[in-house]
């Protein structure tokens, strides 16, 4: 423990140093800084990056006066120095041990010894230990303690603002399962089965309901997709003697209840959750739930956070748009379209955590081909433990990585532009 504490006070004054030498400096940057910056023999230098709008010395000396010993060690808290939050955008805190003790800092954008730059994982790490975990995550994001194997590392999106009863009953019917068979009773899609029993939401694709304004009554969860719905209530007034028709809609990011939405080929604002003929949307706007054919219903860009790009309006008819793969696709402009990004847009950052979170998805476990026979799979057989003998390919032989497969001559005239693969790809 008197080891530990001398730590600190070294640490401490080290940093210190370095804040006096960066404050005599009129830009806060000057070489002096640079210098120690390279400087691998503490960590004190890093710790001085992470804000210098104030007075690196009080935000230190703070770390240093209250630190608290633990079972393990001794742990530096962080009081004091607030003011060192102006102007740092997604603040994240480290909880990796630095030094042979654990650190708690502030850092700009762009992520913290291996901390990823999604505002989702811009955690607030306190209480770190040997086995530290993010107690608490930033707006959208969920982390759960560790009171199990399985619940350590576990973290979703946050459900909070959601309807917490039953869905609407007149827009839901019953989900039978196939198991990836098809009408033969042949398995034709892999690693299906089991999950948690469902209904399906009958979701309105096609904005049927055009000139009426609708007021969303609710947000809601749908186990059938990654995006959220929204209930709207949509009333005819007068004309229709006061009928008030209910759909469920894709909801985009930021939707609530009490918001109002539209459809319509003419006089519709261009506003999230608004739907319309590309032909009235301007250029740059971003779109979802696009259709490929008038009236067809939306078919691309549903997926929770995606959002499409209209580029440019043609004369001919066609629009070009950026797709989230990158492809850019002419798309007829009479075609529908909704206004704005889907919601749950950090449904890519979520941690599962165990093996039965995906079971109850109805996600199956898949076999290696090097773990099968060699009339199973091209990578299976040989004598003992084999790598396959071949790059990575399906059970019929196709190469799975990077190798293309689309073919569809039909629809290629319609492509402007491919995605990018590889490299490109960002």
């Amino acid at each position: 423990l008197r080891r530990a504490f001398a730590r600190v006070a070294e640490v401490a004054t080290r940093a210190t140093a370095v804040g006096t030498r960066a404050e005599s400096n009129a830009s806060g940057f000057g070489p002096s800084l640079r210098r120690h910056q390279r400087t691998k023999t503490s960590c004190a230098p890093r710790v001085a990056q992470l804000a210098w709008s104030g007075p690196t010395r009080s935000f230190l000396g703070s770390v240093a006066a209250t630190a608290m010993p633990t079972r393990r060690g001794v742990r530096p808290g962080v009081s004091g120095g607030s003011h060192l939050m102006a102007g740092v955008t997604a603040p994240a805190v480290s909880g990796r041990r630095l030094g042979g003790f654990a650190v708690s800092g502030l850092r700009p954008e762009g992520g913290y010894n291996g901390v990823p730059r999604s505002a989702a994982f811009a955690a607030v790490w306190s209480n770190a230990n040997t086995r530290g975990y993010a107690k608490e995550a930033v707006n959208a994001m969920k982390v759960y303690k560790p009171t199990s194997p399985g619940q350590r590392g576990r973290i979703t999106t946050k459900r909070d603002n959601l309807w917490k009863g039953k869905p609407f009953k007149a827009l839901t019917k019953g989900l039978t399962k196939s198991g990836g068979r098809n009408n033969h009773g042949r398995i034709t899609v892999f690693h299906r089965g089991g999950g948690h029993k469902r209904k399906y939401r009958m979701i309105d694709f096609q904005r049927v309901i055009r000139g009426i304004s609708g007021v969303v009554r609710r947000i809601e969860y749908d186990p059938n997709r990654t995006t959220r719905i929204a209930l709207v209530d949509f009333d005819h007034g007068e004309e229709g003697n006061g009928k008030v028709t209910t759909k469920y809609v894709l909801a985009t990011d930021g939707m609530k209840g009490g918001d109002v939405i539209s459809a319509g080929d003419e006089n519709v604002d261009i506003r999230p959750g608004n739907a319309m003929p590309l032909s009235a949307m301007p250029a740059g706007t971003l779109i979802h739930n696009i259709e490929l054919l008038p009236g067809q219903g939306g078919r691309l860009v549903r997926a929770a956070g995606a959002t499409a790009t209209l580029v440019k309006k043609g004369e001919d008819g066609y629009a070009t748009v950026k797709l989230p793969s990158g492809e850019q696709r002419l798309i007829l402009l009479k075609c529908y379209a909704t206004v704005g990004v889907l919601s749950n847009r950090e449904h890519g950052n979520r941690v599962l955590g165990k093996a039965g979170a995906k079971r109850w998805l109805g996600i199956r476990p898949t076999t290696r081909g090097v773990a099968m026979n060699p009339i199973d799979h091209p990578m299976g057989g040989g004598e003992g433990r084999t790598s396959g003998g071949r790059p990575s390919c399906t059970p019929w032989g196709v190469q799975t990585k990077g190798k293309r497969t689309r073919n569809n001559k039909r629809t290629d005239v319609f492509r402007v532009a491919r995605r990018p693969s590889g490299k490109k790809k960002k």
